[in-house]
């Protein structure tokens, strides 16, 4: 039976949906603006995307068609020593990857692909086999009507262990992709813009007990967004635009989460001078997130299974966490003083308080170039890092771990910029969320250097359903800071060195759980033969973490040669 409250908000999404049909209208492809809390603007073009550089136009490829893809086979011999008189292990590890760039006039695409064996030599931790790599492609299908897709897979050590995951940990495999098509086109001074992404995430726990089995297990998410505006001084002195959008999620694990949002809003910009314009809007919007609830006695009180673990009852009725629906609101600055550097900011009141977001992007030069964004969204695990993959920097540099072989923590474009995946990585759950924080990232080439640096900070506060049980089972909030960067210099033609150091603190308040840090840096050396197609590989690392009970020291030497066909 469907009471008056459920019929009311259905009717709110059906009049969403019809009228985000007919706009004909679609937000920027990298996101939903009004639910994940990027900045959106407001002169008849898309929101910018403050973690990543746009792939570029069309035009700007015309001419141009290449192709390089790189295969290659790898072994190396591995040790590593547990420096608080733990064990001291010995491995063979065998590679093979692919790296490559393609890019045509209507298509471009790039990926760094690698699936790793290591051999147990003393049979202690037994032999691992690890998939890593992230892909992105951009295909131009006709004019104004683009399809985009990617991936990641990468490895964690668990909360707060997002960087520094050696072959001694027994570490959590976390899978994402997305794909959809984007619309952006005109009619007379309208812009219009629509795009649809279809995500999915799955996440394998090889721990001890599987802790994440309870509560995360897989995802798939859709998003729906749309746009139409008109930009300054085409017909009416300020620009505007009305958008809105629909997103849904529905998680694996034993409690099945689910999240729905949907939201409509529009937008206006005055220019104040060339190079500065003022911002405001206003808008409607309506989030849900519910939960199965667990097993009960006759008293009401949740009936533990037997690890202690709340048990979920599927034939009870769904619990709410999280359930809002009200006005929105904001304003703030548009300054563009150059073509190389932008800033928005906003202030405004959203999920029931006062909200700040913004973003900055600067291009120092050619090669090297400064991001910063400051969020604050209602989000899940699987979309927040289908979103994050889905605004990685076009020709993006992948920094690996040359001990582990996996992904080091951040994608750097190639020009500059970046973003850092520990946002999204320093906690899995199933639960919706509040984060709030800011990320900035800086990367960059300048003769034989390369460098990149990123750092960030993140509040998360937990929806949970009311209840001493879940209180005291799950965190409702944490906190992390990291820092992560690297640096290499090519000695010459054939050889080269880097060092890829990082930094990272996460603490939350689930009952028993004590802060974590980890910190560690790798040094390794590379040099080619044989026309450049064998390569010596030689690395140093040290790794450290600290969860408040169990302190371990690792450090590892690798030996190994690569065959690029």
């Amino acid at each position: 039976m469907i009471d008056e409250l459920q019929l009311t908000r259905r009717l709110r999404r059906l009049a969403f949906a019809l009228g985000l049909t007919l706009a004909a209208a679609g937000a920027h492809a990298q996101g939903d603006p009004a639910i994940t809390g990027a900045v959106t603007r407001a002169d008849g073009g898309a929101a910018a995307q403050p973690e990543g550089d746009a792939p570029a136009p069309v035009a700007a490829r015309r001419g141009r068609s290449r192709a390089e893809i790189r295969p290659y086979l790898e072994v190396a011999q591995v040790l590593s020593a547990d420096l608080d008189g733990g064990e001291t292990l010995t491995y063979t590890s065998v590679a093979a990857g692919v790296d490559g760039h393609i890019e045509t006039r209507r298509v471009t695409a790039q990926m760094s692909l690698r699936y790793e064996h290591h051999f147990d030599w003393q049979s202690r931790s037994g032999d691992q086999d690890i998939v890593s790599g992230v892909a992105a492609v951009h295909a131009e299908v006709s004019r104004g009507l683009s399809l985009d897709a990617g991936g990641i897979a990468t490895r964690t050590g668990g909360e707060g262990r997002t960087f520094g995951v050696t072959n001694q940990d027994r570490s959590v495999d976390v899978y994402a992709l997305y794909a959809g098509p984007t619309l952006a086109t005109h009619a007379g001074p309208l812009a219009i813009n629509g795009a649809y992404r279809f995500g999915y995430a799955k996440v394998d726990d090889h721990r001890p007990g599987g802790l994440l089995d309870s509560d995360f297990d897989s995802s798939t998410s859709h998003s729906l967004t749309g746009s139409v505006g008109m930009a300054p001084n085409r017909g009416l002195p300020f620009g505007w635009t009305v958008g809105a959008g629909y997103a849904r999620e529905n998680s694996g694990g034993r409690f099945r989460n689910r999240f729905e949002g949907a939201y409509v809003r529009g937008d206006v910009v005055v220019p104040i001078s060339p190079t500065l314009a003022l911002t405001a809007g206003v808008g409607y919007e309506d989030i849900q997130a519910s939960q199965r609830d667990v097993v009960r006695d006759a008293g009401g009180v949740p009936v533990p299974d037997a690890q202690g673990r709340l048990q979920p009852d599927p034939n009870a009725p769904r619990l709410l966490t999280y359930d809002m629906d009200g006005i929105m609101y904001d304003g703030g600055i548009l300054w563009r003083p150059s073509p190389r550097t932008e800033l928005q900011a906003r202030a405004g009141h959203r999920y029931g308080g006062t909200t700040y977001v913004g973003s900055l992007s600067h291009r120092i030069g050619a090669h090297s170039s400064v991001n910063a964004v400051v969020y604050d969204t209602v989000e899940t695990f699987g979309r927040q890092l289908t979103t994050q993959i889905n605004g990685l920097p076009a020709n993006f540099n992948v920094t690996r771990d040359p001990l582990s072989g996996g992904l080091g923590g951040c994608v750097f474009g190639q020009t500059g910029g970046g973003a850092c995946l520990d946002r999204s990585l320093q906690s899995i759950t199933g639960s919706t969320f509040r984060a709030r924080g800011v990320n900035i990232a800086f990367a960059g080439e300048r003769r034989s250097w390369s460098y990149g640096i990123g750092a960030g900070y993140n509040h998360r506060r937990y929806f949970l359903p009311s209840g001493a049980a879940f209180v005291t089972t799950q965190a409702s909030s944490d906190d992390d800071f990291s820092v992560y960067g690297n640096i290499g210099r090519r000695l010459s033609r054939t050889s080269d060195i880097n060092l890829n150091a990082y930094m990272s603190w996460y603490d939350s308040d689930r009952p028993g759980s004590e802060a974590v840090t980890s910190e560690g840096a790798t040094l390794s050396y590379n040099r080619s033969f044989l026309l450049e197609r064998l390569q010596l590989l030689a690395a140093l690392g040290v790794y450290h973490s600290d969860d408040g009970t169990d302190a371990a020291t690792n450090a590892s030497a690798l030996a190994g040669l690569r065959y690029t066909f």
